[in-house]
């Protein structure tokens, strides 16, 4: 069966007042990394990496990361999002900056997430997610609501779930929860050949597909993989990176 895999690496390191954090996405259709540097709890600088990416407008997106400069470090990763207009950022890159911003707030020196989600049945499938080799989540879905299990049974992936997780579930299970429930939507992307397509769509929903820009975002061919048999290539040539042992 096919699947759809996720992996995220989160480092910090502090420096009295000063630090970094790093983090790194692959999965089967993308591949960035985003470090963020503070001093005195203030975010100072950001940086953006694309290593594979579906369009060809997507690594310019980087230089929005800076709209996060002077934000105060935040424990909820989510907090990017009051910071800056989602839309017009890189939407991977952006999660990945809010959680080394989480990071570094909360002092979390590694972390990792791997996320699998097999291609969907009918209207159905479900959503794993393990956090430093610990399974932590496992939800069965249908179309856009989770079945089960509680407290997670009924809510809308699409709708409110943000909001109702980072107000009802402890900080941490609140960020897992919202890292699954990205995948469980980026993940319907193996159900269409994105290769057939010339261009970003123009939702305005990223900086890809913004109006003015969809149609000069040219389709990367052949920069989906499929990690189903081999989830250790995920982010191996990130280890050096995201260990401090290497600057880009």
């Amino acid at each position: 069966m096919t699947l759809f895999r996720r992996r995220i690496q989160i480092a910090s390191n502090a420096y009295g007042d000063r630090g970094e954090a790093r983090a790194v996405l692959e999965d089967d259709f993308h591949h960035f990394r985003v470090a963020v540097f503070h001093q005195d709890g203030i975010v100072t600088d950001v940086a953006g990496y694309s290593l594979r990416n579906p369009y060809t407008s997507c690594p310019a997106a980087s230089g929005e990361l800076m709209s996060l400069k002077d934000m105060p470090l935040n424990s909820v990763a989510n907090s990017v999002i009051r910071a800056t207009d989602a839309s017009v950022q890189c939407t991977h890159m952006l999660d990945l900056a809010g959680l080394a911003i989480a990071a570094a707030k909360r002092g979390i020196q590694h972390r990792r997430y791997d996320i699998e989600v097999p291609r969907r049945v009918g209207i159905r499938t479900s959503g794993k997610l393990v956090r430093d080799g610990i399974d932590l989540l496992e939800w069965q879905i249908e179309n856009t609501i989770i079945l089960s299990p509680a407290p997670y049974a009924g809510i809308n992936l699409r709708e409110g779930m943000a909001r109702w997780a980072l107000t009802t579930l402890p900080e941490d299970e609140a960020e897992a929860a919202l890292v699954l429930r990205r995948c469980m939507v980026i993940s319907r992307g193996r159900e269409h050949d994105l290769d057939l397509m010339k261009n970003a769509v123009a939702s305005g929903n990223c900086y890809a597909q913004q109006v003015d820009r969809a149609a000069q975002s040219l389709r990367i061919i052949g920069s989906t993989l499929d990690f189903t048999v081999a989830p250790e290539l995920l982010c191996a040539v990130d280890q050096d990176w995201i260990n401090f042992k290497q600057s880009e």
